[in-house]
């Protein structure tokens, strides 16, 4: 089932005093970032954080799963209309999250001669 759109803004809403909160549509479900590092996927209307020590240190009760078939571990936030608990952990987690790496400009390729 994929996500509802509403969810994913309501999401992004509760989450604007972490950062600049953008989303993205990634097989058909969404990425979420924060200041351009992605730290969450939605799935199945469900909200799932990457997981940092630091996140574990503010819920160490939130469940570990994986948010599609194949994937790693995930924490699963079932409660999302805790705005101050969740924009903590998206904070904490994000400081621990390395830097985006920098997008390569494409290579021209060289023309083969024969």
């Amino acid at each position: 089932m994929a996500s509802k759109i509403e969810f994913v803004e309501f999401i992004a809403d509760q989450l604007k005093g972490a950062g600049t909160i953008t989303y993205k549509k990634m097989f058909g479900e969404y990425g979420l970032y924060c200041d351009g590092k992605i730290f969450a996927v939605i799935c199945d209307n469900q909200l799932y954080i990457k997981i940092t020590e630091a996140g574990r240190k503010i819920c160490p009760g939130l469940e570990e799963a994986p948010p599609y078939e194949g994937a790693k571990n995930y924490l699963l936030v079932e409660d999302t209309e805790d705005r101050e608990r969740l924009t903590k952990l998206v904070t904490v987690t994000c400081e621990e999250l390395p830097q985006p790496k920098p997008k390569k400009k494409g290579k021209k390729q060289t023309p083969v001669v024969s």
